[in-house]
């Protein structure tokens, strides 16, 4: 589960589709308890919550770096290891 970013207490990562890729591209967000699933292309909420003020920004960072996280999600379905993403 390599976390890709980090920031303001919220925790970014992606996972490895086990048993071959079944899902939308999406990426995970944690921020204390919460846990909420972000589908890409378009980035939206699929399932859990965050805080609003959390919520909001997991979107905007995702928002910036959409092309990032695609090519992470790729990566990673590959075998290979997706680079950091910078954080907000």
């Amino acid at each position: 589960m390599p976390e890709l970013s980090r920031f303001y207490g919220i925790i970014i990562r992606m996972y490895v589709e086990a048993g071959g890729q079944h899902h939308r591209p999406h990426f995970h967000a944690y921020y204390g308890n919460e846990v909420a699933i972000y589908a890409l292309s378009p980035i939206e909420l699929a399932a859990g919550s965050l805080p609003r003020r959390q919520r909001r920004l997991v979107e905007a960072w995702a928002e910036l770096h959409e092309d990032e996280l695609l090519a992470a999600w790729q990566l990673l379905q590959s075998g290979r290891v997706p680079l950091p993403i910078a954080p907000l």
